[in-house]
């Protein structure tokens, strides 16, 4: 169900180079609640916490990877700057 979930990310994230702030959090929102709910549908076979920190980091690969310079992005948002590693916390479920 993860790679499910991931393969319309890694579409989103080729459409992203060069678009906006908004549009790239827009991706990482849509992907962030859709692992919440299969971790949701899977009580006590969720994901455990190592397996979300590399979900997290596989966000950060993939968009570096297609040219967003997460560090930018992240200091960009809000009015508060974020750390990169913080990028999904606005979504995830802890």
């Amino acid at each position: 169900m993860t790679d499910e979930a991931l393969r319309p990310f890694e579409v989103d994230v080729e459409a992203l180079r060069d678009q906006g702030d908004e549009r790239v959090f827009e991706a990482i929102k849509r992907l962030v609640l859709v692992l919440n709910e299969i971790h949701e549908d899977h009580d006590s076979a969720g994901y455990e916490a190592e397996e979300r920190e590399q979900l997290c980091l596989y966000i950060d690969q993939a968009l570096t990877e297609h040219g967003t310079d997460v560090p930018a992005l992240a200091a960009r948002r809000g009015e508060a700057s974020i750390s990169r590693g913080e990028i999904t916390d606005d979504w995830r479920d802890r």
